[in-house]
C-alpha cells in the first residue's frame, strides 16, 4: 500500500463498522461485534492511546473481501 494511503486511511468507530455491516437497515449489533473481535473473526482493529477501538477502512473492506464466496 502507498505511504499516502496509509496516511490518509480513514479511522471508522465501531458503530460506523456495524451499521456498515448491518443489514435490512438495520445495524449489525455491538455484541456480535464483539464476539467476532474476541474470537479473531471480524475486522482487524486499532486501540488509541485513550481506549477508543477503532477500525481502517482499508481493514473494513479486507475483511468483507474475504467474505466472498
Amino acid at each position: 500500500m502507498p505511504r499516502e494511503a496509509l496516511l490518509t486511511d480513514e479511522l471508522l468507530s465501531i458503530a460506523e463498522v456495524c451499521a456498515e455491516l448491518g443489514s435490512e437497515g438495520k445495524p449489525l449489533s455491538r455484541a456480535t461485534f464483539n464476539r467476532w473481535r474476541a474470537t479473531g473473526r471480524g475486522p482487524r482493529c486499532v486501540k488509541l492511546p485513550n481506549g477508543s477501538v477503532r477500525v481502517k477502512r482499508s481493514a473494513l473492506q479486507a475483511f468483507i473481501d474475504s467474505c466472498e464466496q
